[in-house]
């Protein structure tokens, strides 16, 4: 229930459940529960914010206040959501106030922030969420006036009768239009696009201001009365356990209240990949004690099967791997084998990229109070619906005594999807009998990430004598587990480009058992299938003596939709040749392509393109590269097209321009390496994110197209890297084949 319903079921007793909520059907198959007040209930609530539906409440005084359903992790969706509804409402955006809607995916609907879903999901449900509040306030004023409901039109929070003059505010109908029934969702009317007055709009993040003057959002600034402050010291190495540790000794240091073993055979007994493992836990009156504390701590430790992993030894297996056939078929067009037999010429090359952590900036922590028998949560999770469930399974407790409060993140990348951090807290609070913050420190969460896979790409291209592709082939080395890969991180479709567009083509896949903890990271397996796929794909344009932008457009030939699932034709996730040419020929022109090669020596522009989470961009990069190998990034330019609508102007570009600094980052200096089955970095010295003097300006530019609007905060990022890499390439006439850049490699 929302606010306004504890109210006056607070004070009417004979309300129940069902009849504060009813359902309506969300065109797509969806459901929502709206929040409803029956007329019998209105005298208890006159003069205070009413609720209009699961989403808005409207105050006497006219303030909107508009729930924003997904966690806040920096993609602005606090402030695009609630945007969407404001629209259709048809309120002024001065007189809107956003709350965090509470964790209830059978009022609110998915609540969650990753695979840039945001937008997908939310924007025609969220539309008619507004629409159908506009409709119950249009049908009270009618009401109130005897005039018929066509006649009265909304503007701006403002319901007028034109024929007679007059006009009443949301505020002074609110109470009445609770009572309206709900229309449709279904059918309810929706603006025309050509009226907005919010939607597409640049308007700056609601929280911007608490942020830059340092206030409270963050989930590392939770405080509770009571609270307690814990560390939990994991081993090195993914899966150790622990033998012993001098556990009397830490309890007797100063300021410290507590400190215990935790086995995972006994927290985590079904070994859930995101549950409890073994290690030591530190309670303290302070977090600073209790991770000076751990300085102190002597554990030893049965390091398992992954000490044996390293990085090293992983390039040698994967090099085995290549100089055989694939474990596994992907695909195979036509006769690849014969076709570069007979072709003009054949290019070949090794690709690789590493295991990434997220490095987000504010690490893992999580606040929880456990007593009689509930627990509640405080949590920076991208996925906080599957951290309830994690936590009532470690600890035992039944879902609905789990509450899981929303807080904003400092970054989540994917990271945040996985919930390790809150089921740690749960139990430390739970054996401690007090609420307590549990806060990784830097290595904590470099060395017990989820990481970006690591993978290895061998291709040979065929070139015919008029230089264009007609065989390709690469086997795919990747992670995993008795022949599979760890998960969808670590795959790589079928129809990854430019499958269906080469005659003759063959992927191939084996796999390397380890036991490394992988998951998402921001544009999963696309941020590294762009790399290796974009970047040959210019070798083979500079074999083919052609420009890169001429053989990329000739690869994708004329406009059409190449399938992504077989048998099941999807005009908005089939790959759509022509919405790539176009963001192609635009960035192009943008970046003044046609005269790269007049640029002085040592400066260079590449270019790539990909289809990603709906959306297609393509970027060029312009890089200096000086004698002594070090990369000045000079300027990049980015097109985009994801749909019809642009929600929010200023936090799309932000989006774009965050995704592309994200990935040039990580071309330019980020990896993790394994040794003896643990991380060797600790901090950001040794896997350091872009400065700021790095930083170049990032033109963005945006294709509407007739399809509807979809996700930002990851399809900007996969072109990125090969856009430098190929950039770098124009500069030196050296490939990078390899990331992150080795700029010893590049000087002169």
């Amino acid at each position: 229930m929302n606010e306004i319903a504890k109210v006056a079921a607070s004070r009417s007793p004979e309300l129940s459940r069902r009849a504060l909520l009813k359902a309506s059907a969300v065109a797509g198959g969806g459901l929502l529960l709206h929040a409803m007040l029956p007329r019998a209930a209105l005298a208890a609530v006159e003069g205070e914010a009413a609720a209009i539906n699961a989403f808005v409440r409207i105050a006497p005084d006219g303030v909107v206040t508009i729930l924003s359903k997904n966690p806040e992790i920096g993609q602005g969706i606090r402030t695009m959501l609630p945007m969407i509804i404001a629209e259709e409402l048809d309120v002024a955006w001065k007189d809107v106030r956003i709350e965090q809607a509470p964790l209830d995916e059978a009022r609110f609907g998915r609540q969650h922030a990753g695979g840039s879903t945001a937008t997908p999901e939310n924007y025609d449900p969220l539309r008619r969420v507004g629409a159908a509040g506009r409709q119950m306030i249009l049908a009270a004023a009618a009401q109130a006036w005897g005039a018929p409901p066509a006649e009265c039109e909304t503007e701006a929070g403002v319901v007028h009768h034109r024929k007679s003059g007059r006009s009443m505010t949301y505020g002074a109908l609110a109470a009445k239009a609770a009572a309206q029934a709900v229309p449709d969702l279904a059918t309810v009317p929706l603006k025309d696009p050509k009226t907005f007055g919010i939607i597409g709009q640049r308007i700056a993040g609601v929280e911007n201001g608490k942020i830059v003057t340092g206030q409270p959002l963050y989930g590392i600034d939770v405080v509770v009365p009571g609270m307690l402050h814990a560390v939990f010291e994991k081993c090195p190495v993914f899966g150790g356990k622990v033998v012993s540790a001098n556990i009397e000794a830490i309890k007797e240091l100063p300021g410290i209240h507590d400190a215990f073993i935790i086995r995972a055979s006994e927290a985590n007994p079904m070994k859930d990949p995101e549950g409890l493992v073994d290690g030591v836990a530190i309670v303290a009156k302070s977090w600073w004690k209790a991770n000076k504390a751990r300085e102190k701590l002597e554990i030893v430790w049965d390091e398992g099967p992954t000490a044996s992993h390293d990085s090293e030894g992983f390039a040698a297996r994967a090099d085995a791997f290549a100089a055989g056939a694939p474990a596994t078929w992907l695909r195979r067009d036509g006769d690849a084998t014969s076709a570069l037999k007979g072709a003009a010429r054949v290019v070949e090359a090794a690709y690789s990229y590493p295991f990434l952590s997220h490095i987000v900036l504010e690490p893992q922590n999580c606040t929880a109070h456990f007593r009689d028998g509930k627990i509640d949560v405080w949590a920076p999770a991208q996925n906080p619906g599957p951290g309830m469930k994690l936590v009532s399974k470690t600890l035992g407790v039944p879902e609905k005594d789990v509450v899981v409060h929303m807080t904003r993140g400092g970054g989540g990348f994917g990271r945040r999807l996985q919930s390790d951090f809150m089921a740690e807290a749960a139990w430390i609070s739970r054996k401690v009998g007090a609420p307590v913050k549990l806060l990784w420190n830097r290595r904590d969460d470099m060395q017990h990430d989820f990481y970006r896979p690591a993978g290895f790409h061998y291709f040979k291209g065929g070139l015919d004598d008029k230089g264009a592709l007609v065989a390709l082939t690469d086997h795919f080395v990747t992670f995993g587990k008795d022949g599979k890969p760890a998960n969808s991180s670590a795959t790589m479709p079928d129809t990854e480009f430019p499958a269906q567009l080469v005659p003759h083509l063959a992927y191939g896949q084996s796999v390397i058992d380890f036991g490394i903890p992988t998951g998402p990271m921001r544009a999963p397996r696309s941020n590294a299938l762009g790399f290796v796929f974009q970047s040959f794909i210019d070798e083979l344009a500079t074999a083919a003596g052609k420009d890169p932008v001429d053989f990329r457009l000739a690869l994708l030939g004329e406009p059409k939709s190449l399938p992504t699932t077989p048998g099941k034709p999807d005009p908005l996730r089939d790959f759509n040749t022509g919405r790539m040419r176009d963001v192609l020929i635009r960035v192009a022109a943008m970046s003044g392509w046609k005269d790269c090669h007049a640029l002085p020596r040592g400066t260079g522009k590449g270019v790539a393109f990909y289809y990603s989470h709906l959306g297609y961009f393509a970027e060029v990069v312009q890089a200096t590269v000086s004698s002594s190998g070090d990369v000045r990034l000079d300027h990049v330019w980015v097109a985009g097209d994801i749909g019809r609508q642009i929600i929010n102007p200023l936090g799309a570009e932000h989006q774009v321009q965050g995704a592309v600094l994200d990935g040039l980052g990580a071309a330019l200096g980020q990896a993790v390496t394994i040794e003896r089955g643990r991380v060797a970095q600790s901090n950001f010295d040794g896997v350091p994110p872009l400065r700021m003097d790095q930083a170049p300006p990032v033109e963005v530019a945006f294709i509407t197209s007739d399809f509807p609007p979809t996700g930002l905060g990851e399809p900007a990022l996969p072109p990125a890297l090969p856009a430098l890499c190929n950039a770098i390439f124009a500069a030196t006439g050296k490939r990078v084949r390899r990331l992150p850049i080795d700029t010893q490699l590049l000087r002169a």
